[in-house]
């Protein structure tokens, strides 16, 4: 990894209009990834994370809109470009692996025509090179008899096949940075194995920067060198990976890291229960005043639930936003 940042995303807001009025959906995100490293974002379904990832490559619709801050990638102001500056950036070097591949393919094209479009587009190929091109990022992804699949529709694969060609179209121009959604999402273990690996190789290699989002927090301990923990459309902390399933701050990391089954944990009745944290993540519209986890929160105050925290730097570098993380 390399000392300067490729994506630099300072207080990044993202707003969702509900009839007529506006309400922050992501709020006051900031963090950076260097050349060759691995972000991890986690936390449960509906806190922010997809669609976070989703205004870093400009892919935004109604309802939600940028209400501010700042995404800048190789030191450009990303928000300041133009529809058509950003569809040049998209695909090439920046892609993303989408959580759902089905509504991410098009249903009415063969799947080798839409890696082909990423050649011709991006790289200027004629379809026919480019037709072989896309052979070759299928089967770099493992896709059995890739000379027959090329002339497949998405409908006709299983959803681990579609998996792997949304992940050939990401990787097929080794874009600089990568986003993944969930990208292991419908694969067997091995597959899944076979594909981090592909990753880590292409970061290695080109020195990619990747955002690896996923509810899997073995793979994010084993992928990423660094973790944000988001909550409620915040980072809630952040920190290097190597500590931040060690030693938690914040009392929703500490929640998820307890979550996790141990192998041969048992109580005197036999299998230990898992740890939940109880309750739900609020919907946009009517989070909480005062700290946004503080309903769920154990150790909850009046002072979380009338004062909202503020980010706190931590000694051994990284940050936590809770009154009482020590």
């Amino acid at each position: 990894m390399t000392g300067q940042a490729l994506l630099e995303v300072e207080g990044l807001r993202i707003d969702l209009s509900v009839n007529g009025r506006r309400y922050p959906a992501v709020q006051d995100v900031s963090f950076s990834i260097r050349r060759g490293e691995t972000f991890g974002l986690v936390g449960e379904s509906g806190c922010g994370k997809s669609i976070t990832a989703l205004a870093l490559i400009g892919l935004l619709r109604n309802p939600l809109s940028i209400g501010g801050g700042s995404i800048r990638f190789h030191g450009q102001e990303l928000l300041d470009l133009s529809p058509g500056g950003m569809r040049k950036l998209r695909g090439s070097r920046i892609s993303m692996i989408f959580q759902e591949p089905m509504t991410a393919l098009n249903p009415l094209s063969p799947v080798g025509r839409q890696i082909a479009e990423m050649f011709v587009l991006h790289k200027g190929a004629n379809w026919r090179e480019a037709e072989r091109q896309a052979v070759e990022a299928l089967a770099r992804v493992r896709v059995p008899a890739p000379e027959r699949r090329v002339k497949d529709y998405p409908h006709q694969l299983s959803g681990g096949m579609r998996q792997r060609v949304m992940i050939a179209m990401a990787l097929a121009c080794g874009p600089d940075l990568l986003l993944a959604d969930e990208p292991t999402t419908a694969l067997d273990v091995t597959v899944q194995a076979e594909i981090l690996d592909l990753i880590q190789e292409l970061s290695a290699a080109q020195g990619t920067a990747v955002l690896m989002i996923s509810h899997d927090l073995g793979l994010i301990a084993n992928m990423c060198q660094n973790v944000g923990v988001m909550y409620a459309g915040r980072l809630i902390e952040q920190r290097a990976a190597d500590s931040i399933f060690l030693t938690p701050r914040h009392p929703y990391t500490q929640g998820l890291v307890a979550s996790l089954p141990l192998l041969g944990a048992r109580s005197k009745f036999g299998r230990k229960k898992l740890k939940e944290i109880e309750g739900v993540v609020p919907p946009v519209v009517a989070f909480p005043p005062g700290c946004r986890f503080n309903p769920r929160c154990h150790a909850a105050t009046d002072l979380c639930r009338a004062e909202d925290p503020v980010v706190t730097p931590l000694p051994e570098s990284g940050l936590v936003r809770c009154h009482y993380h020590d």
